[in-house]
């Protein structure tokens, strides 16, 4: 049964304990320091696994002494060290226990005010439950007051004198209840809203470049390939939507060291990491099963488009060029499903165009990156290998590969589209390059004003002008299609 709630003067001399990992950090120190560990160190993920055979203290110290995580840029939940702040001005003696390793709490307590002492794992001792409760109650034999946030701290509530409760499931909240007084709670927010955040379902809107071949191929009218490509299409969005998730969670450091990203989902803390990382295998599943019902050539080229991100995510977006190269080739696999899916023979033009476009756009994107680096004084973008002395050189990449994009669509015009029977007036055709052009020119002429947030697709999708103009492309189609005259 729980005690009543301690008068002020008592509540004050009761030491308040503090846990690290889901209530003092937004985070949890074991995996972020195995996800900088296999983000350096990918091919030795079986070493992880063997030391977790030996203990999970062994473990986290091991990964402590292996890995440098990025203390400094580890969100902490502002709310609770309002509080602490709060109750040691007022001569409350503070402490930390927690389960991470002695290195890493000692790093994160420096952070933190007024705190006396630091209570950790060792490479022996795995200070977590019922041995967390055991050492604290030994520690301070006239009570305490413990601040935790999972079932685990259940034990450590038992023979706790009160529980300050942070951020915990409803079930959490009402087992400490009936353990304990409860001294304070913070409230947990909804995790949907963050989880749908994080799996960006506004970037799906790239794939929607599955149907361009069936519109250039003349299948509108063909029930099965429309179907087949509609099952591609989910299918790319729920394997895009894990990779964004493995890209955020291998990148934890550098988004939250950045001006914008550091507000995405998993790096603020808002969407907890295991979560993130148990999404990665099921999200990632149901989109593999949907491609292999638009059939295997499309499935073969989902797998492909998943090593490709993979290979991004883990190495290729360090070298400069051929980081948009990369993503460049994600956009064009996207065109590949399509025509896969729907069964159609597409020009190679079409995959030229792409290579092209889609180039320009990553430049586009890149460019982006490295003035805000160079607007707050930087002269480097983390995480990427430029530097801000290289502005230029993106620029001119940036727009050459986009005016080579329109001058592969005119010649795509001449040299294929005139050939295909399923077109009603050519000349339509002509209209597109011009749009394209303009459309290419304001998005470069965002850049130079410093008007493009981080994602040029993004920011097409919400600009007027960019809008308009992808209209008018559509318009151009659909009128060489129909055969207005």
């Amino acid at each position: 049964m729980k005690d009543k709630m301690p008068s002020e003067q008592t509540k004050l001399a009761l030491p308040l304990v503090l846990d690290l990992d889901g209530t003092v950090v937004r985070s949890d120190m074991l995996l972020e320091a195995m996800l900088v560990f296999l983000k350096k160190r990918p091919w030795d993920i079986f070493l992880i696994i063997w030391w977790m055979l030996k203990g999970r203290a062994l473990l986290k110290h091991k990964l402590a002494n292996e890995t440098d995580i990025d203390i400094q840029s580890l969100p902490l939940n502002q709310a609770l060290l309002s509080y602490v702040a709060e109750q040691g001005e007022r001569g409350r003696p503070i402490y930390v226990a927690t389960a991470a390793n002695v290195s890493v709490a000692k790093q994160v307590a420096a952070r933190l005010p007024n705190i006396r002492e630091v209570i950790a794992s060792d490479d022996q001792t795995n200070l977590k439950g019922p041995q967390k409760a055991r050492v604290l109650q030994e520690r301070f034999p006239q009570g305490f007051a413990y601040a935790g946030d999972a079932m685990a701290d259940l034990s450590v509530w038992k023979g706790a004198k009160a529980a300050v409760v942070v951020e915990a499931p409803r079930q959490v909240v009402s087992a400490a209840q009936k353990h304990t007084t409860i001294e304070k709670i913070l409230p947990r927010h909804s995790l949907w809203k963050p989880f749908i955040k994080a799996i960006r379902p506004h970037q799906w809107a790239k794939n929607g470049l599955v149907f361009v071949p069936l519109f250039l191929a003349g299948k509108l009218g063909d029930a099965q390939a429309i179907m087949a490509a509609f099952v591609a299409f989910w299918g790319i969005n729920l394997v895009a939507s894990a990779t964004y998730l493995v890209n955020d969670l291998l990148d934890l450091s550098d988004d939250r060291r950045h001006w914008s990203k550091n507000k995405r989902p998993l790096a603020s803390g808002d969407l907890p990491i295991r979560i993130g990382i148990l999404s990665v295998p099921v999200i990632l599943l149901l989109g593999l099963a949907l491609s292999l019902l638009a059939g295997k050539s499309a499935l073969l080229i989902v797998i492909t488009y998943i090593a490709a991100t993979l290979a991004y995510s883990f190495g290729l977006k360090r070298y400069p060029i051929i980081d948009g190269f990369t993503l460049a080739s994600l956009f064009t696999l996207r065109l590949g499903l399509g025509i896969a899916a729907a069964g159609t023979i597409a020009s190679p033009w079409l995959l030229v165009f792409s290579m092209f476009l889609f180039g320009s756009l990553s430049f586009a994107k890149r460019h982006t990156e490295v003035s805000g680096v160079l607007l707050r004084g930087g002269d480097e973008v983390r995480g990427r290998g430029y530097q801000t002395l290289d502005l230029p050189l993106i620029l001119a990449n940036g727009v050459a590969t986009g005016i080579c994009a329109v001058l592969i669509l005119v010649l795509y015009i001449i040299d294929d589209a005139f050939t295909q029977t399923f077109y009603g007036d050519i000349t339509w055709l002509w209209g597109f390059p011009i749009f394209l052009f303009l459309f290419i020119s304001r998005i470069w002429l965002m850049c130079q004003r410093g008007l493009m947030k981080d994602d040029p697709v993004a920011f097409a999708i919400r600009d007027r002008m960019s809008l308009a103009l992808g209209g008018g492309m559509v318009t151009c189609f659909a009128a060489a299609w129909i055969g207005i005259t």
